[in-house]
């Protein structure tokens, strides 16, 4: 059983360090730790771990609708840093009657939470069940209505509980996008070919698309839903 860990005293002194100092916390803290890989973000703490640890742990959920330059994308990191990544699938006892019953593009009648629950959440909660602890690229600029008051560590309750406590680093939470930019170009760091074609934040090909000059950038996800609706549960707390 995990150490549990005073997060508010811990978000005390790190809410203000930088994005390495709060990866090597969380290193140094859990040995049965990973990151969580998708995109921009995700590629730049990849980055940064490499200078703080040489035993990086890397999944990614391959919901079965990425856009084909998302799956370039994942393996152009792999080879670029030369690390494993595990990719996480549906379960098809979930998925398979479920697209029976309600076809490939169901979400834009009811919305999108029972498909992604299917082929986003179930794989993470069973990931989540394996670890101690996990590290996303999430940052508070993301979303006014979902993200604005992320901290930079925290105990996990959606995933994890009290008895088997689960904890989430966001180092990148007081970075904005620029930073994020600036890093990829400054180290060369390898991103999805989608950024050139006007998508910023990327998730699966059907709920995706282009952002246009001073739109938000979660503006091109799940853009017939409430901008209140726009976490696809991996992240439920940020909605609470």
């Amino acid at each position: 059983m995990t150490k549990p860990l005073n997060t508010l005293q811990l978000q005390l002194e790190y809410s203000e360090r930088d994005p390495e100092a709060i990866l090597e916390l969380a290193f140094n803290t859990f040995e049965n730790i990973a990151i969580s890989f998708s995109g921009a973000e995700d590629v730049v703490l990849i980055e940064l771990a490499t200078r703080v640890t040489d035993n990086i742990s890397v999944f990614t959920l391959d919901t079965g609708r990425l856009h084909p330059e998302t799956y370039r994308f994942i393996d152009q990191v792999r080879e670029h840093y030369g690390i494993e990544i595990e990719v996480l699938a549906p379960d098809p006892a979930e998925l398979e009657p479920f697209v029976k019953t309600k076809g490939f593009f169901s979400f834009y009648q009811d919305g999108h939470q029972e498909c992604c629950g299917i082929r986003k959440v179930a794989p993470l909660r069973r990931k989540l069940s394996q670890l101690d602890a996990w590290i996303t690229g999430q940052r508070k600029d993301q979303s006014p209505n979902t993200r604005a008051h992320i901290p930079v560590i925290e105990q996990d309750l959606s995933f994890g509980s009290q008895e088997n406590p689960l904890y989430k680093f966001n180092p990148l939470a007081n970075w904005r996008s620029a930073q994020v930019w600036e890093t990829i170009h400054e180290y060369d760091v390898p991103f999805n070919e989608l950024h050139r074609k006007g998508f910023v934040s990327i998730g699966c090909e059907p709920c995706t698309r282009p952002v246009l000059p001073n739109q938000h950038e979660r503006a091109g996800r799940w853009w017939w839903e409430e901008a209140t609706q726009k976490e696809c549960g991996l992240h439920a707390s940020n909605s609470k």
